[in-house]
């Protein structure tokens, strides 16, 4: 019988060889990675200081940020300024390669927003194109303590710039290319930024997007007015429908990624989609360097992605706007922003009580949170976001042993407000949680946490906690309000755990109670016990 249950064991194994994602393997930190799947599949993708640490912060900013000055109230434009301000005749969207079409079904060959905008602030773009907002670019409000002094009052954990967006322009002192913030700004931002950031006790993360560029800068090439010695920023020469980078791209793309990675060693580094469209050289070569230069710095560090770009068992999957709506086993993040991801003059703001709300449910279900901060064109952060964010500081002073360094508990919440599908972008769709909406998170087995999404008009009833069902079967102990010293009243009964009502709470927002339970055992076999049976 010990022998059919190996040999099962080992068909087991040998079929979980043959799947598409390689199994993740226990790291030999003796052994450099090579550039192959299997050999990546072997890294600990998801170190615990990044599973403690739930909440980060990056700044999307750069020369585009000075192409939205001036916006009328209410006027609309897209974000990849770069690409939509060459739109004189529409923009064909980048999966598909077709215009939009108008309500009538007639295809919309109209100027794009970002075309009307660009050309009343700046002129044609065949005389003042992208090239234009760069020799434009202004870091004189840019204060790497000041933006390192807010971070750390948020509560983030990590902390960093937008490296290189899509515009292919380096926000560092680069070598790879002359398009960057020291030769066009006069301030190595990655560097101050990264000085500023470690001193407090942060993490330093960089992400980079510069894999579209070779789609995102095709338009600029349709309209006309590329000077052939401006190449190196705006790519090659070819059509908005060729999906194929040339050599050329590949060599540039991998010099700026390296040069970054040995210069500043950054423990997270976070990537936009479309590498996926890149060759598996590629992204193999990127991981399998970035992991042997951790084992130099003698550290652990994490990559975030998107769809498709690396297997799941090398890298940490990332939901723009979004989140599953149920826990996933291996670690994940969601990228998000409180508004538009680059300065708006006519920007909007969602509530820090939304913020907290989407934290608490992304917590509960095994993820991060990076958190975009998009400063103003010439470097200071907007009023209304350090307000945001000092918020957001405030209520994690007081509620932050419910987040930092948890895991997920046994669910994930009750409640009546769901995620009706997971995914990216979800955000789209206004989720309002309510006093109702509850979700757990843990610190050990004796120890979780309830998180309350709103403040209760009457008593907290958690029907999760009942005594008829067999989710918590050790007894409670002791519930505590964080951030008070009230002495609660509560009773946990066949409806669940009911709090009455506290005289007051410590924070605006959600609130957190502590639940500690009698630890849980196991009774051993011995011959005592054996004895009264």
């Amino acid at each position: 019988m010990k022998f059919l249950k190996t040999l099962t064991a080992s068909a087991l194994i040998a079929l979980s060889a043959c799947q598409m994602q390689p199994k993740q393997q226990e790291l030999d930190t003796s052994q450099k990675f090579t550039e192959d799947w299997e050999s990546l599949s072997k890294v600990n993708k998801s170190p615990e200081w990044f599973k403690d640490a739930k909440f980060g912060i990056y700044t999307h900013w750069g020369p585009v940020s000075g192409a939205f000055v001036n916006m009328k109230p209410g006027f609309k434009m897209g974000g990849w300024h770069g690409m939509l301000m060459y739109g004189k005749n529409g923009i064909p969207n980048w999966r598909t390669g077709k215009l939009p079409k108008k309500k009538d079904g007639t295809i919309n060959t109209n100027p794009t927003s970002n075309y009307v905008h660009h050309v009343e602030q700046f002129g044609d773009p065949a005389e003042f194109g992208y090239k234009y907002l760069i020799e434009n670019f202004k870091t004189t409000g840019f204060d790497a303590q000041k933006w390192a002094e807010l971070f750390e009052k948020s509560g983030a954990k990590y902390a960093g710039p937008v490296a290189m967006h899509h515009d292919n322009f380096a926000m560092w002192d680069a070598k790879s290319t002359r398009w960057n913030s020291k030769n066009y700004g006069g301030v190595d931002v990655s560097k101050e930024l990264k000085e500023e950031v470690e001193k407090r006790g942060m993490k330093f993360i960089a992400s980079f997007h510069h894999a579209f560029t070779w789609k995102y800068f095709a338009p600029a090439h349709e309209y006309g007015g590329v000077d052939p010695k401006d190449y190196d920023l705006y790519t090659d020469p070819h059509d908005f429908y060729n999906n194929t980078p040339t050599d050329r791209f590949y060599d540039e793309w991998w010099a700026k990624l390296k040069e970054y990675i040995d210069v500043y060693q950054p423990d997270i580094i976070w990537f936009d989609w479309w590498l996926e469209n890149m060759n598996d050289a590629s992204r193999q070569k990127f991981l399998a360097y970035y992991y042997n230069k951790a084992q130099e710095w003698d550290k652990e560090v994490a990559v975030l992605y998107k769809e498709s770009t690396f297997p799941e068992v090398s890298a940490v999957r990332d939901y723009e706007r979004g989140r599953p709506n149920q826990p996933k086993k291996e670690t994940w993040i969601t990228d998000t922003s409180p508004g538009t991801w680059f300065y708006r003059s006519n920007a909007k703001f969602v509530s820090t009580n939304e913020l907290v709300d989407i934290l608490i449910d992304i917590v509960s279900k095994n993820g991060n949170m990076l958190l975009n901060v998009p400063p103003n064109p010439d470097g200071t952060i907007p009023f209304e976001m350090e307000n945001l964010l000092i918020e957001m500081g405030e209520w994690l002073a007081i509620n932050g042993d419910a987040i930092y360094g948890t895991r997920t508990w046994k669910t994930f919440g009750e409640g009546p407000t769901r995620i009706p599908a997971g995914g990216h972008k979800i955000e789209r769709n206004k989720i309002v949680y309510n006093e109702k909406d509850i979700r757990f998170t843990k610190k050990n087995e004796s120890e979780f946490y309830a998180l309350v999404m709103d403040t209760p008009k009457g008593d907290i009833e958690i029907k999760s906690l009942s005594t008829e069902l067999g989710i918590l079967n050790n007894q409670i102990e002791k519930v505590i309000l964080l951030g008070s010293n009230e002495e609660l009243q509560w009773e946990r009964n066949e409806k669940g755990l009911v709090i009455k009502k506290p005289k007051s709470f410590p924070s605006n927002f959600a609130h957190a109670f502590k639940i500690q339970c009698e630890g849980y055992q196991e009774t051993e076999l011995g011959g005592e016990l054996e004895q009264t049976l």
